[in-house]
């Protein structure tokens, strides 16, 4: 009982005990706070700048291009073998048929083009290296057609990844085209999905190297860029 009258009778808390707690709640917020912008400031202290060399912080950044330039059995023969190069994919782009087969593209149809995807190191190579390769290795001028390869699935063009890859390319572009006599004829289009070819158009000149077509198409013409696309550990194109 005597318990309960002094918790029920415990007088209400005066105008100073107000103050003396307005004051304490003033002086906890204001403590927090500076708490808060000290840690923030130790750890911008403790923070170090990213080093471009540092092998942990230059993972995983490689960059896509992508080509069209004819047969992509001569396109993916010839970027393979670029330092700086780590996977070449041949496949379709450009088209309004989902999952293209090869068949549907080779009817001219589908509106796809044959590509290869390039997936590369910007620290060894770069797109404008990549771009100088693509000028050499085809003939940018003829509408439609490689060689004896006809029909807008063969055309000559340039699916680019980002802004910067476009401008990149349309420079090169101006400038390669001193090296031709007729108009540069290559398209300069954002990408659009990628899908990748039948397994037997993968790696198709390294696993049918003395087949006709490579023999005849694609080795004269590593022959004539291998010193400019050899690695220090590729063999020589295969001979007959």
């Amino acid at each position: 009982m005597r318990l309960f009258l002094h918790a029920g009778c415990k007088a209400g808390p005066t105008e100073d005990d107000r103050q003396k707690q307005r004051m304490k709640q003033n002086l906890n917020h204001w403590l927090g706070v500076g708490l808060l912008f000290a840690t923030i400031g130790i750890a911008a202290a403790q923070k170090k700048p990213m080093n471009p060399s540092d092998s942990s912080a230059a993972t995983n950044q490689l960059e896509l291009a992508t080509f069209g330039s004819g047969c992509f059995w001569c396109t993916e023969a010839v970027f393979e073998r670029l330092d700086g190069v780590k996977s070449v994919t041949s496949g379709y782009m450009g088209g309004k048929m989902p999952n293209p087969t090869y068949e549907a593209v080779c009817t001219g149809t589908t509106g796809h083009a044959e590509v290869t995807q390039i997936e590369f190191d910007p620290r060894k190579i770069t797109f404008e290296q990549l771009l100088e390769v693509f000028w050499e290795s085809h003939d940018p001028t003829t509408l439609n057609r490689q060689g004896a390869d006809t029909g807008t699935q063969y055309r000559s063009a340039i699916f680019y990844h980002g802004d910067a890859q476009k401008l990149t390319a349309e420079k090169s572009r101006k400038a390669a085209q001193a090296n031709f006599r007729s108009p540069i004829v290559t398209e300069i289009t954002p990408t659009v999905t990628f899908y990748k070819a039948e397994g037997y158009h993968q790696d198709y000149y390294r696993n049918n190297s003395r087949a006709p077509y490579c023999q005849v198409v694609i080795r004269p013409k590593l022959e004539k860029l291998q010193k400019k696309l050899a690695k220090p550990s590729d063999p020589a194109p295969a001979k007959p």
